[in-house]
């Protein structure tokens, strides 16, 4: 399967201006790849504080990726601000090339930022069938709790996240991320965004594709506008999770 990741600036808190920069993005791409991860609330950038900017699961950002995806022939992974029954989500999404939608929202809001004072908590988890690989896709602060991207039993082959990682901690970012691929032996593709936000908080992107050993498979540039496509294996991560069995001694435990 072919990903691509992109990695640059959200225009702050402007949907139509990210929704068109976007869709010249995704056109270079038709016929070129299964697979494409845009960063989280890739329309707003992190605005915790704009619930104006949420819109619900019938509203012009679903119609949009939904379009996208069936004209272009790919997937399309990332996030908006949703909202649903008087509540706002974090929402991931992943949009099949026939139009079907599927979504999770963010577990783990970030209290630092006051994420948790305007958006509800998801309690589920979303893992999709694409193609020959099972997803999970996860956002930004996630990847600081391992136990809620447990892969048990190999449930999935490619875990996503996406995210508004600032510069000033993205050394934890750079170790989390292959550390994920490490312990759940999985591919992981991390996409951020870069540019100053309007709280003027900069990111610097550090978006990468890891191996089920943690190895970089594919790397943004700091600090660049970018598009990037690689090739990931299915059949190679079957035969190496057959010849380093790790999973199976791992831990059972259920989350409360």
């Amino acid at each position: 399967m072919k990903i691509t990741i992109i990695q640059d600036i959200i225009h702050w808190a402007d949907k139509q201006a990210n929704l068109n920069k976007t869709q010249k993005q995704l056109e270079t791409l038709a016929g070129k790849t299964d697979l494409v991860v845009l960063p989280e609330m890739f329309t707003t950038g992190f605005c915790t504080d704009r619930p104006d900017l949420a819109e619900d699961m019938h509203g012009n950002t679903v119609k949009t990726l939904k379009r996208w995806a069936a004209d272009f022939g790919f997937a399309i992974a990332g996030s908006f601000i949703a909202t649903e029954n008087g509540n706002l989500y974090n929402r991931g999404f992943f949009v099949y090339p026939n139009g079907e939608v599927v979504t999770a929202d963010k577990r783990h809001l970030f209290s630092m930022g006051g994420e948790d004072e305007f958006f509800t908590a998801g309690n589920k988890k979303l893992t999709v069938s694409y193609m020959e690989f099972k997803i999970r896709l996860l956002i930004c602060y996630d990847v600081r709790f391992p136990v809620w991207s447990r892969n048990a039993n190999n449930e999935y082959d490619l875990l996503i996240y996406v995210a508004n990682f600032p510069q000033s901690r993205i050394s934890s970012w750079d170790i989390l991320t292959p550390a994920r691929a490490v312990e759940n032996q999985t591919y992981v593709c991390a996409v951020n965004c870069i540019g100053t936000d309007g709280n003027n908080i900069q990111y610097n992107g550090h978006s990468a594709i890891f191996d089920y050993k943690g190895n970089k498979i594919a790397v943004a540039p700091d600090n660049e506008t970018c598009i990037i496509t690689t090739e990931i294996s299915k059949e190679s991560l079957v035969k190496f999770r057959e010849k380093a069995a790790f999973w199976k001694d791992a831990d059972n435990f259920t989350i409360s």
